[in-house]
């Protein structure tokens, strides 16, 4: 764990250093400056509780959309943990578990949920959802961690409710409730190998896709991290613990 909290904070350096211009439409919105965060097993129901409790109203404000999927904007309030990426479902692979709540108008990653229930299933990325990743350093993005991508002759496992992308990403389909300076999602324990112990920090950030014709491109991440607005401990030391 000490391992991945100093990789997390020489990371979180980086980014502050490397912090790109034409992402910081938002970083001023007190939407995403954090003040408090917390994660509780509620042993009652069986599950693990996130919340994050902003300045502004949670979840209000999300990204404008640019009309394709290159380049597409992603807003995330992510919770990197100690979690392996088998606990969720993957195999065995280097990198850092989160969950992280997203919105993006211009596509939808989770085909398997109807999440503005309107009988459509291809329609509602704008809708805050959730998404299991493994996160990865990346120097070519400005935020310095991307999504860990794979190649299609690795053998990977993934959660079958993983959309088909080469990325380390699942759409679990939790459900994702904002109330006022609130943001909150409820996970099944046994959805991460019943592990109820473990660290995490709260991060608000700006991600984008880059998706160019004819294919990947070697120059930026499929999705990567290009603005931190708000880390809760100061320098992600993943210091809070599951109550």
């Amino acid at each position: 764990m000490r391992k991945t909290i100093f990789t997390l904070a020489a990371l979180l350096c980086f980014a502050a250093a490397q912090a790109c211009e034409h992402c910081t439409k938002y970083e001023d919105s007190k939407d995403f400056k954090i003040k408090s965060a917390q994660v509780i097993h509620n042993k009652k129901y069986g599950s693990l509780e996130f919340e994050i409790i902003v300045e502004g109203t949670a979840g209000k404000t999300v990204p404008t959309a640019v009309g394709k999927l290159d380049m597409a904007p992603v807003l995330g309030y992510v919770f990197p943990t100690t979690l392996k990426p088998e606990d969720i479902g993957f195999n065995p692979t280097e990198g850092i578990v989160a969950l992280a709540l997203t919105s993006h108008p211009d596509f939808d990653d989770s085909p398997l949920w109807d999440e503005n229930a309107d009988g459509k299933f291809d329609n509602d990325g704008i809708v805050w959802h959730p998404h299991w990743v493994v996160l990865v350093k990346d120097d070519r993005v400005k935020g310095g961690l991307s999504v860990k991508e794979y190649k299609k002759a690795d053998k990977v496992v993934k959660p079958k409710t993983a959309p088909d992308m080469p990325m380390y990403m699942d759409s679990p389909g939790y459900q994702v409730v904002t109330q006022q300076n609130a943001i909150r999602v409820s996970v099944p324990t046994y959805r991460v190998n019943n592990k109820v112990d473990f660290n995490y920090d709260a991060v608000s950030c700006y991600m984008q896709v880059s998706a160019p014709a004819g294919g990947m491109s070697m120059d930026k991440p499929m999705l990567g991290v290009y603005n931190v607005y708000s880390v809760l401990s100061g320098k992600l030391t993943l210091p809070y613990k599951v109550k």
